[in-house]
């Protein structure tokens, strides 16, 4: 089996649409499970998910990295698979995680995404992402790995120490932890859907800015919420 986990906060507008999603996969859902781990919603994230997914329950650790991490200790499958709220899935994203972990070798996984808004501003700064993440891995200097398109084999998340719970970079750190336990592998075809939202809103350029500030002191930051998300 493998098991699906999303942090969520707040996200009524676009749950529905992700859970909908991962409901119509091209394998049976008996062979999957869907986990969604709140933040202390305010609205009504948690009534919808309750429509879709296996588990939904409250996060008691910290931040989204505290989430994901919060879900796989409860998850069933060998293989945890984390994705955001906000996101569209193929219909053979789940079928591709499973092929790929076929290899014992492979501890982690990872894919690019795309965006789900439209325009060529959009297309561009994720094809810019795409490239960074591809340009690390081929180098094997580091792996831009994002939470939204990443998968795991269970064991050896849990060896690894789990997610660090910090505002940014808890994705490629814990990517150096995994390197160690066996094969850290990036799919070019198992993309997902990935919003914009809060480029949109808030920029690019400064979310993109902030996001390196906060990676280079630490991953943690009282001066700057990169993702404007107050996960608990």
């Amino acid at each position: 089996m493998i098991s699906v986990v999303i942090p969520t906060f707040n996200e009524e507008e676009n749950i529905a649409q992700c859970l909908v999603s991962l409901c119509h996969q091209s394998v049976p859902r008996s062979e999957y499970e869907i986990i969604v781990v709140d933040g202390g919603s305010k609205d009504a994230t948690c009534e919808i998910a309750k429509k879709y997914a296996d588990k939904v329950f409250t996060q008691t650790s910290k931040k989204v990295g505290g989430a994901r991490n919060d879900g796989a200790m409860v998850a069933k499958g060998e293989i945890i698979a984390t994705t955001d709220a906000d996101c569209i899935i193929p219909s053979t994203w789940i079928k591709r995680i499973a092929e790929d972990f076929t290899n014992p070798d492979v501890v982690q996984l990872y894919g690019p995404v795309y965006p789900i808004e439209e325009g060529i501003g959009n297309k561009f700064s994720l094809f810019l992402a795409n490239t960074f993440s591809r340009i690390g891995y081929y180098s094997q200097t580091f792996y831009y790995t994002l939470g939204c398109n990443t998968a795991f084999r269970k064991d050896a998340f849990l060896k690894a120490g789990m997610y660090r719970c910090i505002d940014a970079g808890d994705d490629l750190e814990i990517a150096m932890r995994m390197k160690d336990l066996g094969t850290v592998k990036f799919d070019g075809k198992l993309k997902v859907g990935f919003s914009m939202r809060r480029y949109q809103q808030f920029g690019t350029m400064q979310s993109l800015y902030e996001w390196v500030y906060i990676v280079a002191d630490g991953g943690e930051s009282g001066k700057y919420s990169y993702t404007r998300k107050k996960y608990k």
